[in-house]
């Protein structure tokens, strides 16, 4: 069970642990949250999971690129 748990935790983006370090909440209770709304609303947070994925992951690069010191 700590194996599956910990390839979720790697490649899935890192959004509810970003969430709930910026609030102060534990990842596991948002994850647990989400997975609740997930099978009451029928998957349709997926779609803003994946949003703040892809989100997160944009400014990951452009953070990267202001730092190069190319960027002048």
């Amino acid at each position: 069970m700590k194996r599956l748990q910990h390839f979720f935790e790697k490649y899935a983006f890192g959004v509810c642990s970003r969430l709930g370090e910026k609030l102060g909440i534990a990842s596991s209770s948002i994850r647990l949250y989400f997975i609740y709304a997930s099978f009451l609303t029928f998957g349709s947070p997926l779609i803003i999971y994946l949003a703040m994925a892809f989100i997160m992951n944009i400014r990951k690069h452009l953070r990267r690129r202001k730092n190069s010191v190319w960027y002048y």
